[in-house]
């Protein structure tokens, strides 16, 4: 999750010099919200090594197939919404209260399913 954060947070210097000019492929923000949502539980599971952990490849092509987005158009969207960093903020605010609720709910599943694990989840080694 700290690498997440210090990701955002250097785009977020970046996007400050110079004007970032609308992706192409835009993200809406909701979905970029979720986007992040599900980096930053991928980023604690990598943290927390559970069973070795998830690779990076695995929940990168996770968020892909997930989301039907590729690595570029990532990284497009998210230098887009750094840009603007008061809204980009409110984006992560929403985060972490997303997450903050899901940990307090009592046998809370941060990422809930909608039936069985399919072959795209990226599963803990």
């Amino acid at each position: 999750m700290k690498k997440s954060i210090l990701f955002c947070l250097l785009f977020s210097l970046i996007s400050c010099k110079s004007t970032v000019e609308k992706p192409e492929k835009l993200i809406e923000k909701d979905k970029m919200v979720d986007i992040l949502y599900d980096l930053s539980l991928l980023e604690a599971i990598k943290s927390q090594n559970i069973n070795g952990g998830i690779s990076n490849e695995s929940a990168n092509d996770y968020l892909y197939k997930k989301y039907k987005i590729d690595s570029i158009q990532l990284v497009q969207n998210n230098k887009y919404y750094a840009a603007d960093v008061e809204e980009y903020k409110k984006m992560f605010e929403e985060v972490k209260s997303r997450l903050a609720k899901q940990t307090q709910e009592p046998g809370a599943n941060p990422a809930p399913t909608n039936g069985p694990p399919n072959a795209d989840t990226p599963q803990i080694q």
